[in-house]
This record gives structure tokens, C-alpha cells and sequence, in this order.
């Protein structure tokens, strides 16, 4: 993000502030990052929340740039919570630009990070590069930060988002221990289920999908993913990474091409004409959807896992 971009959202966030309504004087206002941890926020937080997402359903963070309303929003809240893991490149500089001093709450905390490839946002690279040799991307550390595709990791999340409600409204620490508790055991539930479809698949089938967010699942769950781009929905292949996928995918028992709701379906397109291999629907990974089955986080992991089971245990 660059300085005139920061002075501007600056000047934004005061002059929004003025223009938003307060929610219910009983709720907080809490502020999520992206749609799956205001699903999240929502879970456990119940009545005593009312939350606003700065990226909704079928946004995708990694092309994200704060506005002044974003600013604004973020000025009046009373809790933000976001994943880490470098996940969103802008969010330092947007507490920084609003000056917000609440509560803070990092989700992925306590997560053991897998590694990673490149990440990218459209609007650090100027910054980090300098304008002659911005490339539109950086390594963020060199960590994986779609954690949540492990349910496993989704119980830390709801930890330190139960613990973030708390900090800030002790009063009804009880009902969000509760929510937690519910939602914890909904989770559990979900991963079990996930396990079983998954482990019924052969245990060579390997998914290929838009990008790389399915590492974290493929960890858990023991399904090989492969992608023709990196970490990032902005990333395009190139022609000999497609060359040389199209020749592995001859060479080893590839059973499915998948969509992403996040990702440009050229790239899947031009790799099933080139291989001869079916797509077989839409994976859910950066976003929830505004509707059907992805509209929650557990839905969303629940399509992904009957969807694969579906398309691969009838595979050729």
C-alpha cells in the first residue's frame, strides 16, 4: 500500500466514521477480515455481535485494497479480527492508517504454519520492491495461509476468537464459552465425517485445482492437491507450467480438474482440453458463497469433502 493511498484512507476513516450507524447499543461491533471468520465471529459471538466483513461472500483477499469506508469501519469498532499468516498483506498498514487500538485478535495464533509458495496482493509490491522492480508479489514469510482448510486449525481459530469476545465483553463470557463449546463439537463432527468420505478414495487419486489453497486439506486429510499457480488467485500459468502439467497428468493417475470460486477458470479450461480430463464442479477455498451450500464455513468444508468423494470414488 502505498503513502498517498494511507493518507487518504486516513482522511476517509474520519470522515466515514461520521456517517455510519452505531449497531445495537447491546451488540459489538466487530469487525472480520473476510467472510469465512465473520461466519466464524458470528458462531460464537451469537446475539451479543453484530459483525461487518470487509471482504464478503466471493471476495477474495488477495487482490483486496481497503477503501475509506474500510477505514471507517474499522475506526468504530470494538474488536477486528483477522487469519495472519500474512493472509492479508494490507492489514497492518489499516490499523495503522485508523489508528485503532482495541482488540486484536490473529485467528491462525497457535496454528503450526505448513510452508508455502509465493503470495500475492496487488497493492504491497511497490512498497516492498520499489516501483522499478515491483513484480505484484513477495513470499510473506514463506507460509501457507489458508489454515482453515484443516478443521483441526478451525478449533484454534474458534479459541482465539472466543477468547477475543471475552477480552472485550467479560460480561457474557459464559453465552461465548457456550458458542464455542456448541460450535467446537460441530467442528469435530464435520472433520470425522470428512475423514471417512476421504479415506474411502483410492489412495493414489490426485485433485488438481486453481490455485494452492488446498494444502492445509491435503495435509489433514491425506488427498494429494496439485495447482498450475501458486498461493495467490492473481497468478496466470505459464506455458511450460502447463506443458508440464499437461505431461504429469498423462504420466500419473490424475482423476479430476476442480474449480475454485476464487480463481479465473481459463487456466482449468485450457488444462481439460489439453488432457482430456472432466471438470468435475466447483471447490469452495478462500470465500463463502452468497448462497447454496458454501454460505457458511462448515457448509463450505462439507461440499468440498462430498464433492470430492463424489467425483472421485467414480473416477475411471
Amino acid at each position: 500500500m502505498t503513502r498517498p493511498l494511507l493518507h487518504a484512507l486516513i482522511c476517509g476513516a474520519f470522515a466515514f466514521s461520521a456517517s455510519l450507524s452505531a449497531p445495537a447499543a447491546d451488540r459489538l461491533d466487530v469487525v472480520a477480515s473476510f467472510s469465512i471468520l465473520g461466519d466464524m465471529v458470528r458462531e460464537v459471538g451469537g446475539k451479543h455481535v453484530a459483525v461487518t466483513e470487509l471482504i464478503g461472500p466471493g471476495g477474495d483477499a488477495h487482490s483486496f485494497s481497503p477503501s475509506p469506508s474500510d477505514a471507517g469501519r474499522l475506526s468504530n469498532a470494538d474488536l477486528v479480527v483477522f487469519n495472519g499468516l500474512n493472509f492479508e498483506g494490507w492489514m497492518e498498514r489499516l490499523v495503522d492508517a485508523t489508528g485503532y487500538a482495541g482488540e486484536l485478535v490473529t485467528a491462525s495464533q497457535g496454528v503450526s504454519p505448513l510452508s508455502g509458495a509465493k503470495h500475492h496482493h496487488a497493492d504491497d509490491a511497490h512498497e516492498e520492491h520499489g516501483d522499478d522492480h515491483a513484480d505484484h508479489g513477495h513470499t510473506h514469510g514463506g507460509f501457507d495461509p489458508h489454515a482453515w482448510q484443516d478443521l483441526r486449525n478451525a478449533e484454534i481459530y474458534v479459541a482465539n476468537i472466543r477468547d477475543g469476545l471475552i477480552a472485550v465483553d467479560p460480561d457474557n463470557a459464559e453465552d461465548y464459552r457456550a458458542n464455542a463449546e456448541r460450535y467446537t463439537g460441530e467442528i469435530r463432527a464435520l472433520d470425522d465425517q470428512i475423514r471417512q468420505l476421504i479415506d474411502a478414495l483410492p489412495e493414489d487419486a490426485t485433485v488438481v485445482t486453481g490455485h494452492e489453497s488446498f494444502g492445509y486439506f491435503s495435509h489433514a486429510y491425506g488427498l494429494r492437491f496439485i495447482a498450475p499457480v501458486g498461493l495467490s488467485t492473481e497468478s496466470e500459468a505459464s506455458a511450460a507450467n502447463m506443458g508440464e502439467l499437461v505431461r504429469m497428468l498423462r504420466a500419473e493417475r490424475v482423476s479430476a480438474l476442480f474449480y475454485e470460486n476464487m480463481t479465473n477458470p481459463s487456466t482449468l479450461r485450457q488444462l481439460a482440453e489439453e488432457s482430456g480430463l472432466p471438470i468435475a464442479g466447483t471447490l469452495y477455498a478462500d470465500a463463502l458463497t452468497a448462497d447454496g451450500e458454501g454460505i457458511t464455513y462448515l457448509g463450505m468444508m462439507r461440499h468440498n469433502a462430498e464433492l470430492l468423494h463424489q467425483a472421485l470414488s467414480t473416477a475411471d
